[in-house]
């Protein structure tokens, strides 16, 4: 992934602040701060495949082109004033890629259950 302002990107600093929760602060706290640590490193993680999952969003992008829309809250509009019919296979897939792309951020490996 390329980033405006060269590297290190965003996810590669979001990347080195995870690994350092992960390692330095967690195996030197306890408790409440230690418990604290593994929450951010996991918000970390999830911001991390977002933007990697950004890089390469062509296949959401491509499958709402197919059915007219610019991005999900477009979709969503015309599902909900009955403009496109929610259980298309075109709308179907649309929705299947972008639950896809959620869940490939928030709970890698769970598509493959």
């Amino acid at each position: 992934m390329t980033s405006a302002h060269g590297r290190p990107t965003a996810a590669e600093l979001i990347a080195a602040v995870a690994e350092f929760l992960e390692t330095d602060v967690r195996e030197s706290t306890s408790g409440q701060v230690n418990f604290h640590s593994r929450v951010a490193v996991n918000a970390l993680r999830m911001v991390e495949r977002e933007l990697l999952a950004d890089s390469e969003a062509d296949g959401v992008a491509s499958a709402l082109a197919r059915v007219g829309c610019a991005d999900e809250a477009q979709l969503a509009a015309a599902i909900r004033a009955g403009e496109l019919d929610g259980g298309s296979d075109q709308v179907q897939s649309a929705l299947r890629a972008l639950v896809g792309r959620r869940l490939a951020a928030a709970h890698p490996g769970y598509q493959d259950e």
